[in-house]
This record gives structure tokens, C-alpha cells and sequence, in this order.
């Protein structure tokens, strides 16, 4: 199976979580795709591949070396960002990418443009994997699935020497649940790589600081007739509270190392409403801010309307691992390495976001990130060219055979 054949039967299993769940994972459909990559693993000669009680997917190829090496091992995630449609996608291949608009959905008039997008033009030349314009195409995170299914075919079906490999998959890593019940201890690894980023040759160590906010407001309902000096109406306080955040601190007017609040979600009537935020920094400080300010404009609008009008749930998901991975840059250079030999090019850039990495990195298993080769995560313009998948492919591979050196 080639990995772009492997990667268009991933994404027809929908794996959206759910944030509002508490089980884990927390939508019992992520169980499904598990269990095909249980059976894929077996079917390649893993033979103790096998999903746990929370979702997690773990298998090992053996050393083909009597060499002692460290075990190295490659993560990626099953489930698909909440943010856009995850059920039903139809993903297909385009002709040869000329640079122009790619019709994702003629009906409903959907068009990927370089205008929008202009990126697209270092695919020139590449067959784009797309979807109809409908759903995310869940490249997040099931190219990085597929590529280190497909590496581990070429280490199983190779002579080139490589040391023992272990492989995971996770549930839940959109919702920032990635790594709770990952087994670190059990699964004996001493470096990881996440293969859950962008563009190819992007190459991660350093991510944001990360925490989700949930505010709910509690107001007060009376007949519009005779609201005058009594009604609260809960959404407008709602509206309120947000404009005291900062306007220009969200994605739209952040990059690189600029942090943001973004509200992901509202929800509200005159007697309730609801704001789900999230918080990113990659400054440990300037994080710990951004959480007070939260604080501060909860308390501030308690202030106006009394006490327990605004409530505030503060979780934090995950920090930046760049101090965890700084005492081990042998993981960055061995990667940067690889690419060269392969012609591509490796960007190190920061990762405006997260991966199960970060966590793990700070439970003792330092894991860097490497690209998959996807472009616009968690939306219906999302797409990856089939030829990066493939190098990707052979990026780790090749990675793994370099370190048995």
C-alpha cells in the first residue's frame, strides 16, 4: 500500500473529538480508525500492535542491528480538529498543480486560490490532495499516521540497519488531551518524534504555551416590557466582557512568536451565555499573563454586575518544550541532516501551536516535531501535495537509518 493510498482510506473514518466529552477518547469513533491501524500494522508484521483501554495505538519494529542503540520512536494523532466538518469527506487528486484556482466545488462555487492562499505556489508542479470545499481534509494528523505507517513498512521491508522503533497514535490531541494517558513508562522509548506539522522541511522545537478558558455568564431575565433598571441579558454582558480583551492580540494580527486570545466559541440567551477561549504564548511569562488578564476582565465585569455574574474555568493544555529538547539537539540536527540528503530544504521555525510533544517532552520522552506536509489545518481549503507525503516518507526512514550510523 502506497502511503498516499493509505492516507485516503484514514480520512474516510471521521474522528472529530469532542471537547464537552469526558471519556477518552472523547468520541468512541476515534475507535474505529485504531482498530484499522492495529489490523495495518499486524498485516506489515508488527506483531504487537494493539489498542488500549483510552484509545492509544502502540507497536514496535525490532532492531534489525545487533548495534546498541537508543529506542527511537514516531507519534502521531488519529483525531481531527472540531473546527470544521470532519464526517463524510471526499477527497480526491488534482492534475498537476499549474499555480491557478482549483475548483474545490463547482455547485456551491468553492475555489482554492493562490489569492487566498499563497503558499500554494510551492506546489507548482505537485498533485494537491484536496476535498470538495465541504470538510477539512484531516491531513491533520492523518498524513503524519500515514507517513510513519509507510516508513515503517520501508525499515521492515529493508536491509539498511536501524535500531528498535516504536510507534504510537494517539487520541484527543485536537482538544489538547493528546498525551493525558499516553504510557510513557510502558512504551520504553527514549526520543520521539511527533509527525504533525506543515510544510515540508519544517522542523519544530519550540511551540506555545497553551491553556483553554471557559467563561460562562449568569444574567438576569424579565419581559422586555418592564426590563428597564432589572434585566441582565447575559449575551450582551457576554459582548462586553470580550471587548475588553485586547482587539489586536488574536490570529488575524499575530505571528511568529506573538501570542493571541482567540475565542473559538459563544453560545447565549438573556439568562446564560457561554465564551470558550483559547490562550497561546510562547513566552512562559507573557503566557502567565494572558491568564491574569482573563482573570482581570472576569473580575472587572463581576464588578459591574455583581458577584458570580462571570465565572471563569482556567485549564492549561500544554507549554513550550524548547527547554526539554535544547539538552538534546542531536534529535534537531539528525533531522536537519536527513532532509539535506533527501534535497529538502529544513525551515526551523516556531510551531504557532501545539503537539502531544510538548506534553510528553516534559514527562521525560524530549519530542521534537516534524512536518507532514500539509498546508491550511483545521478548515475546507486544507490540502497537501501526494509528492511531499512521499519524500515525507522516505524523510523518516531515512532518519532512523541515519542514527544507526
Amino acid at each position: 500500500m502506497t502511503v498516499i493510498d493509505r492516507f485516503l482510506k484514514l480520512v474516510s473514518y471521521h474522528t472529530t473529538s469532542d471537547e464537552s466529552s469526558e471519556t477518552c477518547p472523547s468520541t468512541a469513533r476515534q475507535l474505529k480508525l485504531a482498530q484499522e491501524l492495529v489490523r495495518q500494522m499486524q498485516d506489515m508484521g508488527i506483531s504487537d500492535a494493539h489498542v488500549d483501554a483510552d484509545g492509544y495505538v502502540y507497536g514496535t519494529v525490532p532492531a534489525n542491528c545487533e548495534k546498541k542503540l537508543p529506542v527511537y520512536s514516531l507519534i502521531a494523532h488519529m483525531d481531527t480538529s472540531p473546527d470544521a466538518p470532519g464526517e463524510n469527506i471526499h477527497a480526491r487528486i488534482t492534475d498537476v498543480y499549474d499555480g491557478k484556482d482549483v475548483v474545490l466545488n463547482e455547485a456551491l462555487g468553492i475555489v482554492l486560490s493562490p489569492k487566498d492562499y499563497p503558499q500554494l505556489k510551492n506546489a507548482v508542479g505537485k498533485h494537491l490532495i484536496v476535498t470538495d470545499g465541504t470538510t477539512l481534509l484531516g491531513a491533520d494528523d492523518k498524513a503524519g499516521v500515514a507517513e510513519i505507517l509507510s516508513a515503517a513498512q520501508l525499515l521492515l521491508t529493508s536491509d539498511k540497519p536501524h535500531g528498535t522503533v516504536r510507534l504510537a497514535f494517539t487520541p484527543d490531541e485536537e482538544i489538547g488531551r493528546g498525551a493525558d494517558r499516553f504510557d510513557v513508562a510502558g512504551f520504553g522509548a527514549d526520543y520521539a518524534y511527533t509527525v504533525d506539522g506543515g510544510a515540508i522541511g519544517e522542523l519544530e522545537y519550540e511551540n506555545f504555551n497553551a491553556a483553554s478558558a471557559k467563561i460562562v455568564i449568569r444574567g438576569k431575565s424579565i419581559h422586555p416590557g418592564s426590563a428597564k433598571g432589572q434585566m441582565v441579558n447575559a449575551s450582551l454582558v457576554a459582548m462586553e466582557l470580550h471587548s475588553l480583551l485586547p482587539a489586536l492580540e488574536t490570529p488575524y494580527y499575530t505571528e511568529g512568536y506573538e501570542g493571541f486570545y482567540h475565542l473559538t466559541g459563544m453560545q447565549g440567551e438573556t439568562e446564560q451565555a457561554e465564551l470558550q477561549y483559547i490562550i497561546r504564548d510562547h513566552d512562559r511569562a507573557k503566557f502567565e499573563a494572558r491568564k491574569h488578564v482573563m482573570e482581570a476582565v472576569c473580575a472587572e465585569i463581576n464588578r459591574r454586575y455583581g458577584t458570580g455574574t462571570a465565572t471563569l474555568t482556567l485549564r492549561d493544555s500544554y507549554y513550550n518544550m524548547k527547554e526539554k529538547i535544547e539538552p538534546c539537539m542531536f534529535l534537531i540536527d539528525n533531522a536537519a541532516d536527513a532532509m539535506r540528503r533527501l534535497g529538502i530544504t529544513p525551515k526551523i521555525v516556531p510551531i504557532r501551536g501545539g503537539t502531544d510533544g510538548a506534553r510528553l517532552s516534559f514527562e521525560g520522552l524530549p519530542c521534537p516535531n516534524l512536518c507532514t506536509g500539509g498546508e491550511n489545518f483545521h478548515g475546507r481549503f486544507e490540502y497537501i501535495p501526494a509528492e511531499d507525503m512521499e519524500a515525507i516518507t522516505r524523510l523518516l526512514a531515512e532518519m532512523l537509518w541515519q542514527l544507526a550510523e
